[in-house]
């Protein structure tokens, strides 16, 4: 089975992922290698082209489930054509080894990511939170504000972008009303709820403009290197993740603030830890190969069960 991106997007809805990934994050927590066995995602730079390259595999061995991800991402010059990510998610039979199906990786990866942010509020933010605030009017911005618009009643959202021009282009494409602002201290002040999904390298979201129990999602900055929040902030909040392995090797956030982890969003759905909403919170999301094995054999089997009903 090969699945382009429109087969994808009609397989693959919100009300289906979100529950089976919460399930799969409660999993992967448990650290059960009958239940999930998956490393720390390889890194393979590709410094001629300003880019790398990481390998994404996951098997669920209960689940039946062997999958591989693999993603190139790249810092590309303003103006440029080529595409900053490219994904592609194979799933495989793991009794004989065989590739069972090919998918666009690049729809799976914006909804799933935006899926796990969603369950880290879900389970972190005020219970009352109004007020929604996403950095960034990329292909991630578009998913987070899908899925939370879809999932939680916000009675205000606002976006950022450098670029006025490509912040008003972005809440053209959305349905419901939109604040947007060329000031990140401006449409973060008063958030309860805070999503950064930004290329940026530097920090940008400060700790003193965050409102106390606000919720941070903050999905950019995947390598060691990157950061989007500052050291107040990091310090200052209580700090969960997806992986502790990951975002120890992976996460400059954590890595250059030296922020303690609490602990993982699946300790929290174990109950093995407490979500202290009271509490500023920040959900550092760096990614995981679970998270694309879960949706991968969703889209395969809705794919399976409409071949066999035609």
């Amino acid at each position: 089975m090969d699945q382009r991106r429109e087969e994808v997007e009609e397989l693959l809805l919100y009300r289906d992922l979100v529950p089976l990934l919460e399930e799969a994050l409660g999993k992967f927590s448990t650290r059960d290698t009958e239940e999930v066995i998956q490393s720390v995602r390889t890194a393979v730079p590709l410094s001629k082209h300003s880019g790398f390259m990481l390998l994404m595999p996951t098997y669920m061995e209960k689940d039946a489930v062997l999958c591989t991800k693999f993603v190139c991402m790249y810092k590309r010059e303003e103006g440029s054509t080529l595409p900053a990510v490219n994904a592609t998610v194979v799933l495989l039979d793991p009794e004989r080894g065989n590739v069972k199906a090919v998918m666009d990786g690049e729809v799976i990866t914006a909804m799933r990511t935006a899926a796990v942010s969603a369950i880290s509020s879900k389970l972190l933010m005020d219970p009352g939170a109004e007020v929604l605030t996403i950095l960034g009017t990329g292909t991630q911005a578009l998913s987070h504000y899908n899925v939370f618009t879809e999932m939680f009643s916000f009675k205000e959202v606002r976006v950022w972008s450098r670029s006025i021009e490509r912040a008003e282009s972005f809440v053209r494409s959305l349905k419901g009303p939109v604040t947007v602002s060329s000031s990140v201290e401006e449409v973060v002040r008063g958030a309860d709820v805070i999503v950064t999904v930004t290329r940026c390298t530097e920090p940008i979201l400060m700790g003193r403009w965050v409102k106390p129990g606000a919720h941070v999602a903050a999905v950019g900055a995947c390598r060691p290197d990157r950061r989007e929040l500052d050291d107040t902030l990091m310090k200052e909040a209580v700090v969960y993740v997806d992986s502790r392995e990951g975002a120890m090797a992976e996460s400059g956030d954590v890595i250059l603030s030296g922020a303690e982890i609490f602990a993982e969003l699946g300790d929290v759905i174990n109950r093995v830890k407490p979500a202290l909403r009271n509490k500023t919170t920040v959900f550092k999301s760096l990614g995981m190969g679970i998270e694309d094995a879960v949706p991968a054999k969703l889209i395969f089997d809705k794919w399976k069960a409409k071949s066999s009903s035609l």
